[in-house]
């Protein structure tokens, strides 16, 4: 099992950046794959970006293809999510999660371990 602890999050205007992190414990950082999700007030958790446990692949969520990047830094144990060009429909909690495989997931069930996440809120 590995603990996760998301920072980074706040308030910006449209067309803002904000930039993710997300610490994990655990001596087994480069055997998971991480991803990033978000959940909307009285919307289901939706996956944003995924990477392989290397961060040599990478997916994105069509919605944000172009303006997120996901990156990881092993040797510090870190996920990062940057995040350029935001909108308004970006205002969510994001999530860090791990994945007990080496390649991404992309859906809620590929993932077994989450953080509590960090509120993102776009404003017009």
């Amino acid at each position: 099992q590995v603990q996760l602890v998301e920072s980074g999050g706040g308030l910006v205007q449209a067309g803002g950046s904000l930039r993710l992190s997300c610490a994990a414990s655990g001596r087994t950082f480069t055997t998971y794959a991480m991803g990033w999700f978000r959940q909307a007030p009285g919307k289901e958790r939706e996956f944003v970006a995924g990477i392989n446990w290397s961060g040599g692949i990478t997916d994105y969520d069509n919605s944000v293809k172009g303006r997120f990047t996901i990156s990881r830094d092993n040797n510090k144990k870190m996920l990062f999510l940057q995040l350029n060009s935001l909108k308004p429909e970006d205002t969510a909690r994001y999530y860090c999660a791990a994945r007990r495989r080496l390649e991404l997931g992309v859906t809620l069930g590929d993932y077994v371990d989450w953080g509590q996440g960090t509120q993102v809120t776009v404003s017009s």
